[in-house]
């Protein structure tokens, strides 16, 4: 037999080679004991964090911030709120007094009656009540010929027979008044303006001369008749009328009746 060549010998395996495996696998798992306490070590400690933090809650800096956020956004949603209150209560008034001189004029257009004989109807407004208007029937005086705000009538009663002045008058016998407003919410009559001889005259400005206006329809003719200050005048008519609608909240809308009968609610402006 060939003599193994030296570096083909083989190594003896004996007590001495199994104890250095030994050694070695100890070593191993030595060493993974050590990884795996260290592991569990820093997830305790994580673990251990995170309930402190559950257990302390908000900080005082942070309740802070969120109690203003909330006082911010609920300010800014109350404000808005109220204010698309107003401006809805206020528009709606404006509509509301739209809608009455649109009743006035259907009842004196439509030859609604008191009585036999066929009445005009109107409004009245006065600068002593701004918080409310009047709805009245225009039947007072009599019939007559002699009618400064109506055309010649047929005085024996019949359907062309035209009572009243284009005014309101109260008192025992005298205009009837059907319904009394009161605008509500504190919301007034601000200011109401006539025009007349090419120049207005209103309750609360240019020349503050107007006491009461009254806006009268009567049939046949759809166009308006108004008087200022309880007085109808034939040469020089009032062609046009403009209302202040007002809240003490703040805001004014505008109702206008123009010489041909049309009625805005939401008028630019009174001069």
């Amino acid at each position: 037999m060939e003599p193994l060549h030296p570096h083909h010998r083989r190594h003896p395996v004996g007590p001495q080679s199994g104890g250095v495996a030994l050694a070695s696998r100890e070593r191993g798992l030595a060493t993974a004991k050590r990884v795996s306490k260290k592991r569990n070590s820093y997830f305790s400690f994580a673990s251990e964090r995170r309930e402190e933090t559950l257990a302390s809650g908000f900080t005082l800096i942070e309740l802070l911030v969120v109690i203003a956020i909330i006082t911010i956004i609920s300010g800014i949603i109350f404000t808005s709120q109220s204010s698309f209150n107003k401006t809805l209560i206020l528009a709606n008034t404006a509509y509301d007094v739209a809608l009455s001189l649109r009743g006035a004029e259907t009842y004196g257009l439509g030859g609604h009656a008191l009585s036999a004989v066929p009445t005009g109807y109107g409004l009245h407004f006065d600068r002593a009540t701004p918080g409310s208007f009047l709805l009245f029937a225009d039947s007072y005086p009599a019939a007559s010929s002699g009618s400064a705000c109506h055309a010649p009538t047929n005085t024996g009663g019949g359907l062309d027979a035209q009572p009243g002045d284009c005014s309101y008058e109260s008192g025992t016998g005298k205009d009837t008044t059907v319904s009394n407003y009161t605008l509500g919410n504190n919301i007034t009559v601000s200011d109401f303006c006539a025009f007349a001889a090419g120049a207005w005259t209103c309750a609360s400005s240019h020349g503050s001369s107007l006491a009461t206006l009254d806006i009268v329809f009567a049939r046949p003719n759809p166009d308006p008749l108004m008087s200022e200050n309880g007085l109808y005048s034939s040469l020089s008519p009032v062609t046009g009328a403009c209302l202040a609608i007002t809240s003490p909240l703040g805001g004014s809308r505008y109702v206008s009746v123009a010489a041909s009968g049309e009625i805005t609610a939401n008028a630019a402006s009174c001069p």
